[in-house]
């Protein structure tokens, strides 16, 4: 109840409690019974569903015939981040959503849990399944040690290539270590995931190397065979109202906020705010807004300026955040942040998509406002084209530059899905060794 931002809002066994695991995994029995409700379609709509293409009838009939390790692989093979994709898909938008049991039931085949059952099993071995391939004496630099660029880098690797894997931060993993609620990942799987990963040889990681500043894609480009770009999006959007500082509640990026909390040892150290606002609508909004409560906010609401079914975070997401006690205001923009407090202008969506601001306005109180209006491209070469925001690519992610390639977040035509980085990051390394191949 104490006003202002401050730790320790909670007892160190409600910390424990609030941030477990929010989807604990299938034992083998609730895997086999899950499994035996595949149809096994022989044109499986979930397969087209996923970014990745992986043959989701094979490895849950590999689950329900007893081979988990073998579905495993059959996940691997098209996804090399097949456990952390298990625990953050949207897969209610994507493979379950294209479920028949869903068309036909409303109740799909948990293919998200049973694909985590089958992987976590090989990659917490700590195993790695895969071999690399004869030496190449070829060299791929990789700008970014999230799941696009290691993606990129493993299958290089594989491969037979060299890799040297460039990363800004003190640890790999990009937003999967540094990005989605702690809660979706316990135990420090993301570290154990690219560890796992790194396994199977021949990437070297250097991190706290920063295009532009430790290193430029000039000298990469002298210095290596090939180049992929998968640093994602560095820069915040700007919330766009005047408020001074001395009258603005604490307030802070969402992104740096879950960051902070994903890194911490002892959560009770973290301060949060007794009334808290989250300002945006997709799925960093709500992990920032739920964690905010779990830390022990009494008040958390996030505001989003135009209607729920506009909202980028998933209804399944939606529900998750209502059910952990955060309020969601739609058709609500902020227009000033004051004393204690954020004014909210009401909103309503045309027929034409735009949006029409009225003169209704709302006090909600604040003593901490978290802003996760979305991010944008940051520290891009000039000789690198982009379009709508975004570097612009051609087929399996060439640039403009010769010898260049890019995916994940940071190239246009994605989604901003952990899947969809690791799908890019993969195919573009395919053309990266068809194009070292030729050379």
């Amino acid at each position: 109840m104490t006003p202002g931002v401050v730790p320790g809002r909670l007892t160190p066994d409600a910390y424990a409690a609030n941030f477990r695991d929010v989807a604990p995994p299938l034992d083998e029995h609730e895997a086999r019974v899950a499994a035996d409700r595949c149809y096994f379609c022989h044109d499986a709509p979930c397969i087209t569903a996923c970014p990745t293409a992986i043959d989701i009838p094979l490895f849950i009939r590999q689950i329900a015939t007893g081979t988990p390790d073998a579905a495993a692989m059959t996940i691997l093979h098209a996804n090399i981040f097949g456990g952390m994709c298990g625990r953050v898909c949207p897969t209610e938008n994507l493979c379950e959503g294209a479920c028949v049991r869903m068309e036909a039931e409303g109740r799909p085949v948990e293919i998200g849990a049973l694909q985590r059952y089958a992987t976590d099993g090989v990659v917490l071995s700590g195993v790695h399944p895969f071999r690399r391939g004869a030496p190449t004496g070829k060299r791929v630099a990789v700008v970014g040690a999230g799941p696009a660029g290691l993606s990129c880098a493993h299958r290089l690797a594989a491969k037979g290539h060299d890799v040297v894997v460039f990363d800004a931060r003190p640890k790999p993993g990009g937003l999967n270590e540094y990005g989605i609620a702690s809660y979706k990942a316990v135990d420090g799987f993301a570290a154990a995931e690219v560890d796992w990963l790194l396994g199977i040889g021949g990437i070297e990681l250097r991190q706290s190397h920063r295009l532009g500043e430790q290193v430029t894609l000039d000298g990469l480009r002298a210095e290596y065979d090939a180049v992929f770009l998968g640093m994602g999006l560095a820069g915040v959007n700007a919330l766009g109202i005047d408020a001074p500082e001395i009258d603005a509640p604490a307030r802070r990026d969402a992104v740096d906020f879950i960051a902070e909390l994903r890194q911490s040892d002892d959560l009770s150290t973290l301060p949060v705010g007794r009334d808290v606002v989250v300002i945006g609508g997709g799925m960093t909004a709500v992990d920032a807004a739920v964690q905010a409560r779990l830390l022990g906010a009494q008040n958390v609401t996030i505001a989003y300026r135009r209607g729920q079914d506009r909202m980028g975070a998933s209804v399944h997401e939606q529900d998750h955040a209502v059910t952990a006690g955060v309020r969601l205001m739609t058709n609500a923009a902020p227009v000033a942040v004051e004393n204690g407090a954020v004014v909210l202008g009401y909103t309503a969506d045309l027929p034409d998509g735009t949006l029409l601001n009225t003169a209704e306005r709302i006090s909600v109180p604040a003593d901490m406002v978290l802003t996760a209006i979305g991010q944008r491209l940051a520290g891009v070469p000039d000789a690198v084209a982009v379009a709508g925001g975004k570097i612009a690519v051609t087929g399996p992610g060439r640039t403009s530059v010769p010898g260049v390639w890019a995916g994940g977040d940071c190239a246009a035509g994605g989604d901003d899905l952990t899947v969809t980085a690791v799908a890019q990051g993969r195919d573009a390394a395919e053309d990266i060794h068809g194009f070292l191949h030729a050379g």
